[in-house]
């Protein structure tokens, strides 16, 4: 980990529909020292949370209750164009991922093959910068 900025300082925003995932990577952030602000598993249940609390970086997943996070990255990039996007997905074909990366997402992981990965892409992205 990155010594320039402190992890916990560092709030994240879990978007997924599934629960034990969700806890998954609750666990995974809060091990780094990063701070989990909020879950939501709808499109606008997620918009609603990240605008209310405004997290650094925001874990989303492509597919959500009733939408996608597309949807939610458009929205609240829209309102608060500060609030980093990291995509966590098992959707993660070619197009997807130059649709995300192309609206602003700093990664674009695998859940089945990145998971390994999540930590240190949330601390990149919380640093403001981008990888693909």
């Amino acid at each position: 980990m990155d010594s320039r900025i402190a992890t916990s300082a560092v709030t994240v925003f879990l978007a997924d529909d599934s629960a034990a995932i969700r806890q998954r990577v609750n666990g995974l952030l809060r091990e780094a020292d990063f701070t989990v602000v909020g879950e939501a598993t709808t499109p606008q249940g997620c918009i609603s949370g990240i605008l209310q609390v405004l997290p650094d970086v925001v874990v989303l997943d492509h597919q959500l209750e009733g939408g996608t996070g597309l949807q939610v990255m458009q929205a609240v990039r829209n309102a608060q164009a500060q609030v980093a996007f990291v995509v966590f997905s098992n959707n993660a074909a070619p197009a997807y991922r130059k649709r995300y990366l192309g609206q602003g997402a700093v990664r674009f992981l695998d859940k089945s093959t990145e998971f390994d990965q999540l930590a240190g892409a949330v601390a990149i992205a919380a640093r403001g910068q981008s990888i693909h």
